[in-house]
């Protein structure tokens, strides 16, 4: 089972995760990203063509279960104006075992940083607003899956 969603609504990170393991699954590895609130920063917007960072959603979602065995995977992304403290992604991953619900939960965190559609500008205290650009640490990070 693949769940993606790409949505402006909360989501409860201890439901998807119930929800993804109520199979009986032996493991399910998780990761919640978060605003932070570093240099400033009073907001982060998330803008995206919704057919697109869906469909790449679900590419990278069917590119874990392809190299990992999974009973299940949920990918949860909020777009629109986030502040600081405001979850912003949601993976979880369900497999027999914990390794590869363990690794296929780094791949997709780390691919998504790096593959994912969204454009993201940054709003400051001082009234500044910058578009995110792509890091190396970012590049580095998903080179390592290849």
């Amino acid at each position: 089972m693949i769940a993606v969603r790409v949505s402006a609504e909360l989501f409860d990170t201890g439901a998807e995760i119930a929800a993804l393991g109520k199979d009986g699954m032996g493991a399910v590895a998780s990761f919640t990203g978060i605003v932070r609130g570093d240099g400033g920063l009073t907001a982060l917007t998330l803008e995206h063509y919704p057919a697109m960072t869906e469909a790449a959603l679900r590419a990278l979602a069917g590119e874990a279960a392809s190299r990992w065995s999974l009973g299940g995977v949920t990918l949860v992304h909020r777009v629109g104006r986030l502040v600081p403290g405001d979850p912003i992604v949601l993976v979880a991953c369900a497999s027999a075992h914990r390794s590869d619900a363990l690794e296929a939960c780094a791949f997709l965190i780390d691919r998504l940083k790096t593959d994912a559609p969204f454009w993201k500008r940054e709003s400051f205290a001082d009234g500044r607003e910058v578009w995110v650009e792509a890091r190396t640490s970012d590049d580095a990070a998903a080179a390592r899956w290849s």
